[in-house]
C-alpha cells in the first residue's frame, strides 16, 4: 500500500513538472505555475482574501498530513 502512494505522489510530481514545462514553452496558453498562484491569490469576496486563506489552508494540510511525524 505503501508503495502505491507514493508511485501516486510520484507520478502526479512528473506530471505537475510536465505541465510546467509546456507552459514555459514560446508561445504556449498553459497558465504556469506561478500565474495560477497569483490569480487564486488574488482572489477575493468582498474584504475577505479568500483565496489568501484557501491556498494557506492548502499548505497547512499538507504539512499536516506529511510533515508533522
Amino acid at each position: 500500500m505503501r508503495a502505491l502512494a507514493i508511485g501516486g505522489f510520484t507520478s502526479a510530481l512528473l506530471l505537475l513538472v510536465a505541465v510546467e514545462w509546456a507552459a514555459r514553452r514560446e508561445g504556449s496558453r498553459i497558465p504556469t505555475f506561478g500565474d495560477v498562484c497569483a490569480y487564486v491569490m488574488r482572489y477575493e469576496v468582498g474584504p475577505v482574501p479568500v483565496g489568501r486563506i484557501a491556498l494557506f489552508g492548502f499548505w497547512w494540510w499538507m504539512g499536516w498530513h506529511f510533515f508533522a511525524r
